[in-house]
């Protein structure tokens, strides 16, 4: 680089004064945005000052963040030599907005060598990357909000969708801005032991959500916070029912629980609840075909379930964006303590980008509610189906691979359960009780694998503790011959052998 391209460090104070000019378009309302450009030019000074300054605004600052166009092209070059891992100073900022043909746009060499004289050193410079940041919120909030104000004075625009979309933005300034930083291992150290001695205290009682079935609750120690439980089955198992049971016996608990069900009316799932509550048959309730004593039940059961924390929204091609501000909005509200999700293969991805193929998108799915559940730090359950391979074999009992579409689902998962009725196939090679159902633990990133029995009672569409009648011998070993410890069966996993094995 020539010393006439160039001036020389002498030559600096003596510079005339450059700022390249605002966009008149970002006027709004007459008004000029919000900004922050002295500190803009004493973020992009320290950088070209420091080696270190880049990484310590990286997380916070993207080009946009700038307000001045000049600005946002030579924090680019600045990003794109820190991608190459070249030194980032004065002589190479300014090489590479040359190569860029940029170079007069920014202002020219002058106004590079004015950003390093307007900063005497870099000790402060994610503070005023931080304030550029906040002044970019502000002015995307601006953009969102006045675009909300056109479209709304539109008659042309459906009012629900202007809702969605408005909700949409709002959601992605937010997902795009706020990321939680990083903490040192002393400090995690601390949050873990304290965690432990909070354990310790309680004794036996649950670190999380609870089932609301023992054995199971012994196997899980409760669904944990910030995990993501997958509950896999073939169509006619129960899936619904079984989650239904889960709602229904957190939120007894003193838990909030939102239910999100792409399949079922809201009407639908409330006449199984009440069914499940007022053990009264549900076609009855459909019918209306009560007696005396069944309408004095389902009053009860009534006024029971309308004091339970529950939340039911029916959308139905609900999409993983409006999941997120619905379920972010129960959390401010309801301290929300437990999202379940009925079921994953009938989500959508983000609207409005290449999905890809329908795995591609399963799996962004998966990896969103993954990122849902450790953002509100609660449990999330997603229903999810298998896939037909299940019904191909001699034995039906699930795997991890009949996981239908997609293996990030298994990837992503904390917790992997299938729900498994003998009784449901009439070629099984042994005589199981009828309504016997396997909640089968096929993955458990925190915890051990296994089985807990319990029993479908199809009639109140329902899932009980197994019962001592008809279910255990006087010796305690149940039908198959296992040894038991209450309702958990023991056994070597069978999940991923030959399919020619026997069922146990």
């Amino acid at each position: 680089m020539s010393d006439q391209n160039f001036p020389s460090p002498q030559e600096g104070p003596k510079l005339k004064s450059f700022r390249p000019e605002a966009d008149v378009n970002k006027l709004v309302y007459g008004r000029i945005q919000p900004q922050a450009v002295p500190l803009e030019e004493a973020v992009l000074g320290a950088i070209m000052l420091d080696k270190d300054g880049l990484p310590s605004v990286i997380h916070v600052l993207k080009p946009d963040s700038f307000y001045l166009p000049a600005h946002q092209e030579i924090y680019k070059v600045m990003f794109d030599l820190f991608q190459k891992s070249q030194p980032i100073d004065l002589l190479t900022v300014h090489e590479a907005l040359r190569k860029a043909e940029k170079i007069e746009m920014v202002g020219g060499p002058s106004y590079l060598m004015e950003l390093t004289n307007k900063v005497a050193s870099s000790a402060n410079v994610e503070y005023h990357a931080k304030i550029v940041a906040q002044k970019y919120i502000q002015r995307q909030l601006i953009k969102v909000s006045t675009d909300i104000i056109h479209d709304s004075f539109e008659d042309t625009k459906d009012v629900l969708d202007l809702l969605d979309e408005a909700e949409r933005h709002l959601y992605e300034i937010s997902d795009s801005n706020l990321s939680s930083e990083y903490k040192d291992i002393g400090n995690i150290l601390i949050d873990v032991k304290n965690e432990i001695e909070l354990s310790s205290q309680q004794g036996d009682a649950l670190t999380g959500v609870t089932t609301g079935f023992n054995e199971l609750d012994k196997m899980t120690n409760g669904w944990q916070k910030s995990d993501l439980m997958i509950l896999a089955a073939r169509p006619g198992m129960g899936k619904t029912a079984f989650a239904l049971s889960l709602v229904k016996n957190a939120a007894e608990h003193g838990k909030s629980i939102a239910l999100f069900s792409l399949e079922m009316s809201k009407n639908q799932l409330v006449t199984r609840l009440i069914s499940m509550e007022a053990e009264l048959n549900s076609k009855k309730l459909r019918n209306g075909d009560l007696n005396e004593l069944e309408w004095e039940k389902l009053n009860d059961a009534v006024e029971k379930l309308s004091n339970l924390s529950i939340f039911i929204d029916d959308t139905p091609a609900l999409n993983i964006y409006e999941l997120r501000a619905k379920s972010r909005r129960l959390k401010q509200q309801h301290d929300l303590d437990m999202i379940v999700i009925d079921y994953l293969q009938l989500m959508q991805a983000a609207p409005g980008k290449n999905r890809g193929n329908r795995e591609q998108e399963i799996s962004s799915i998966s990896r969103a509610l993954k990122a849902l559940a450790k953002e509100l730090n609660i449990p999330v359950i997603s229903l999810s189906q298998l896939s037909r391979a299940v019904e191909s074999r001699a034995v039906k009992r699930p795997m991890l691979s009949d996981l239908r579409e997609s293996g990030a689902i298994e990837q992503d998962a904390d917790i992997v359960t299938f729900i498994y009725r003998p009784d449901y196939y009439d070629n099984d090679d042994f005589d199981a009780p009828k309504g016997l159902t396997e909640i089968i633990l096929a993955k458990h990133r925190n915890g051990g694998l296994g089985t807990v029995e319990l029993k479908f009672v199809g009639e109140f569409v329902k899932f009980m503790e197994p019962e001592a009648e008809g279910y255990n011998d006087l010796s305690g070993t149940n039908i198959f011959g296992d040894a038991t410890a209450g309702g958990i069966i023991t056994r070597p996993s069978k999940l991923n052998e030959d399919i020619n094995d026997t069922p146990f």
